[in-house]
C-alpha cells in the first residue's frame, strides 16, 4: 500500500479588513436571497408555500446574524446598504 503526502499548504492569515470585507458580502448575499424568497412567496403555487416560508424564516435569521457580528465589529448597517447599492449599480452597468 503507497501512502500518499499532501504538499504542505502555506496558510495566508487574512486580515481584520478581509474579514470585514466578507462579512459585508455576505450580509449583502443574504439581502438579496431574502427579497428573492419575498418574490417567489408572492406568487407560489400551493405545493411551494411552505418552501418559501422557510426560506424567508432562514435568511432572516441568518441575517439578524450578520448584522449583529457587524455591530460587535462596529461596523456602520447603513454604509453596508450604501455598498451594496453601489454593487447593484455595478451589476446593472455590466448587464
Amino acid at each position: 500500500m503507497q501512502e500518499i503526502y499532501r504538499k504542505d499548504e502555506i496558510m495566508v492569515e487574512r486580515t481584520e479588513l478581509d474579514k470585514d470585507t466578507e462579512l459585508i458580502c455576505h450580509i449583502i448575499k443574504t439581502r438579496k436571497e431574502l427579497e428573492f424568497a419575498n418574490k417567489n412567496y408572492e406568487f407560489a403555487s400551493s405545493d411551494l408555500i411552505d418552501y418559501y416560508i422557510y426560506q424567508i424564516k432562514a435568511n432572516q435569521a441568518k441575517l439578524d446574524y450578520l448584522i449583529k457580528l457587524a455591530k460587535r465589529k462596529g461596523l456602520n448597517v447603513n454604509f453596508i446598504k450604501d455598498l451594496e447599492y453601489q454593487f447593484l449599480e455595478q451589476d446593472e452597468e455590466v448587464v
